[in-house]
This record gives C-alpha cells, structure tokens and sequence, in this order.
C-alpha cells in the first residue's frame, strides 16, 4: 500500500528547493547573522541615567520627604 498524497495538487516535479524537498538552495537565503556587517549598534548608547531625571527624581524624593515629616508633626501636636 503507497501512502497517499495529503495535497493532491502538489506537483513534486515542480517543487521549490533542492531535491524537491521545498527547502531554500544555497546562496538564495539571507545572509547569517555574522555576515551582515550594519547589524547591531552603531556606537555604544551611553551607560546610566542622565543628569536631568536624577535631579526631577531627587527633588521629588525631597519634596515627599518634607511632607512627611509635616504631617508626622502636624499629627503628633
């Protein structure tokens, strides 16, 4: 018994690839992942946080801080 054929249509003399197989031929494909030379960064992004959020977030920190300690003396009069 042969098995039988799940797609009718397909036409195993005209298939994609080598041996039919439907794989992709060599040098048809795109390049391997070391073969592309504009991949990945192009200079190294700078390390840490900036000055200018440092700042807003110490301010606010401080702000929080005052109002705590407020309230902290407000509640215990």
């Amino acid at each position: 018994m042969t098995p039988s054929n799940p797609d009718p249509d397909f036409d195993s003399d005209r298939a994609p690839g080598p041996e039919h197989g439907g794989g992709v031929p060599p040098g048809e494909g795109p390049p391997a992942e070391g073969g592309m030379s504009e991949a990945g960064p192009r200079n190294d992004p700078p390390k840490g946080w900036g000055k200018g959020p440092l700042i807003v977030i110490a301010v606010l920190t401080l702000l929080v801080v005052v109002g705590l300690v407020g309230y902290a003396v407000m509640v215990h009069d």
